[in-house]
């Protein structure tokens, strides 16, 4: 089987999806605020997930293909994506050098992000996860949500969040035309998620590789693309403490949510963790976790430090390939 058709067939698919999420994320945003929302709120909330819905999607379209092994392969891929790839392209090259971590919210995400991914390292050790564990990923990610409403709405917080966003105005004619785009956009997703997941298999097997390597790999990054595309925006707009909250966010929303939602969806059968990824990129994004957080503990990211982000994503693309 030719590769080349396959990778078109889920370039386009994908493109579909991350599309459809932009728009679902950006009208879901304006329709909260027109609401009255804070922008804390509309930041906390709707973008920090709408950024995550390829994840989301995916997973648990994959769960009902049968594929469950593209769950635990995007979750991790997504998340070392994030902290490698995207921190390291956002501190070593969109942040102007340096990042300043100077909000509390940022640090409520960085110890939740540890206990994410203790919590879903919890349920892939025995390479399964259930759908009992799902429901307490999903319990665990409320308790997270309600933490940061409740601790990290500072007045600084929503002042960033505001200056991030534009003044909604409250017309009948411009809800209307963003609840059409709303259900019109989750249509969308839904067909560009199903597509997304089918294009992936045939991928893989063009390939020659697993579709959890394939999921670790292809759609990991592909996915993660919306996290990159706010991350490095709000970093040129001088907003990089908001940048590293959305990874941050993103990351915590994978391990908890998304595996969560596909695990409790999977049922009896459970969600499928391959030896590869049980025995090497789960520790290793463990570890890049537990590097990030050691690295951010003088509430700065360097330069420097991003570059060693670069080398290690590339080092654990090249490994995980079988490149290296």
């Amino acid at each position: 089987m030719s590769v080349w058709p396959s990778l078109l067939q889920f370039a386009l698919a994908l493109a579909l999806l991350l599309a459809a999420a932009r728009f679902f994320t950006s009208a879901a945003q304006r329709i909260g605020l027109a609401f009255g929302m804070s922008p804390f709120v509309v930041g906390v909330f709707i973008i920090a997930i709408g950024t995550s819905l390829p994840e989301l999607v995916a997973s648990l379209l994959s769960v009902q293909s049968g594929a469950s092994e593209i769950v635990p392969g995007n979750v991790l891929g997504a998340n070392a994506a994030n902290l490698l790839l995207n921190m390291g392209l956002v501190s070593a090259l969109a942040s102007g050098g340096r990042i300043v971590l100077g909000e509390e919210y940022l640090f409520i995400d960085l110890h939740f992000l540890m206990g994410a991914m203790l919590a879903v390292a919890t349920t892939m050790a025995d390479g399964r996860i259930v759908a009992v564990e799902g429901a307490l990923l999903l319990l665990a990610y409320a308790l997270y949500m309600t933490y940061l409403v409740v601790e990290g709405r500072t007045p600084s917080a929503e002042a960033e969040h505001a200056d991030a966003m534009s003044p909604v105005p409250r017309r009948a004619s411009s809800l209307a035309r963003d609840a059409g785009i709303l259900i019109v956009g989750g249509v969308l997703i839904y067909v560009g998620g199903d597509m997304t997941v089918n294009a992936l298999q045939q991928l893989s097997t063009a390939l020659g590789i697993s579709a959890a390597v394939a999921s670790v790999t292809i759609l990991s990054i592909g996915t993660s693309l919306p996290e990159l595309v706010v991350s490095v925006s709000a970093a040129r707009a001088g907003q990089a403490s908001m940048a590293v909250g959305n990874v941050l966010g993103s990351c915590v929303f994978n391990a908890l949510a998304v595996a969560g939602a596909a695990g409790l969806a999977s049922g009896t059968a459970g969600v499928v963790v391959t030896d590869t990824l049980r025995f090497f990129a789960l520790p290793f994004v463990c570890a890049s976790a537990l590097l990030f957080y050691l690295l951010t503990q003088d509430k700065r990211i360097s330069r420097w430090e991003g570059m060693l982000f670069l080398i290690l994503f590339l080092l654990f693309m090249a490994k995980i390939g079988g490149l290296a």
